[in-house]
């Protein structure tokens, strides 16, 4: 599996996602959000977390308008495999590759912790390593991870098994408690928890080393 991980000015887990990606037997290439073009034979893009332009207008709304986003466009939209964590999310959903939309936590504080999680579905190239129902814990670290999504758009998330983590005991207000979604093609990721903080047993926990091990032989014509 070929990943290249995307970084913008402000994002602070782009490393971390690397070393994730690594760990799990990819090759990693490094991509500015100033380059026009993804590195050749790419399978999946990795958009980290962070705090990208300092969060100025809305959370991913600056970064979404990033020369190398509309690549990240093209290859998704030609069936190429897309992971968002955290302010990776908020990009995704302000592109409008992912529905929905990443509000300001319920209580209005930031929220640092690991949180316990459910595998929402196992229908996808990314939670095929776990069984649907399963808990697992990872840690969250935002400020705006308040899951919105209008209610046709929440019916059809839940009609088309598109949720893909909820949490258990949601700590920012997020609707339905969800902490995950997938795009229609179920290709692309996005989820507020930290996966790529959770793959080595000194930071607490691997939990999250299983959606990496289960992208490892991906390619973009499987």
């Amino acid at each position: 599996m070929k990943a290249a991980v995307i970084t913008f000015p402000g994002s602070n887990c782009d490393r971390d996602l690397a070393v994730a990606f690594e760990r799990a037997g990819a090759t990693v290439a490094r991509v500015w959000h100033k380059d026009h073009d993804l590195p050749a034979g790419t399978d999946i893009v990795g958009l980290p977390g962070g705090f990208s332009f300092g969060d100025y207008l809305r959370c991913g709304a600056i970064a979404a308008q990033s020369p190398i986003m509309r690549a990240v466009g093209a290859f998704v939209r030609g069936g190429g495999y897309a992971i968002g964590v955290c302010n990776g999310f908020q990009i995704l959903t302000e592109t409008g590759m992912l529905p929905g939309a990443l509000m300001r936590n319920g209580g209005l504080k930031f929220i640092c912790k690991t949180v316990g999680l459910r595998v929402a579905t196992t229908d996808s190239a990314f939670t095929a390593g776990w069984t649907r129902g399963q808990t697992i814990r990872l840690p969250v670290a935002h400020h705006d991870g308040n899951y919105t999504i209008d209610a046709p758009g929440l019916a059809r998330l839940r009609a088309e098994d598109r949720i893909a983590f909820s949490y258990l005991d949601t700590p920012n207000g997020a609707m339905a408690d969800i902490a995950g979604v997938l795009s229609e093609n179920r290709r692309v990721l996005g989820l507020m928890p930290h996966p790529e903080r959770a793959v080595d047993k000194a930071h607490g926990g691997t939990d999250g080393s299983v959606l990496f091990r289960c992208l490892a032989g991906l390619t973009v014509a499987a």
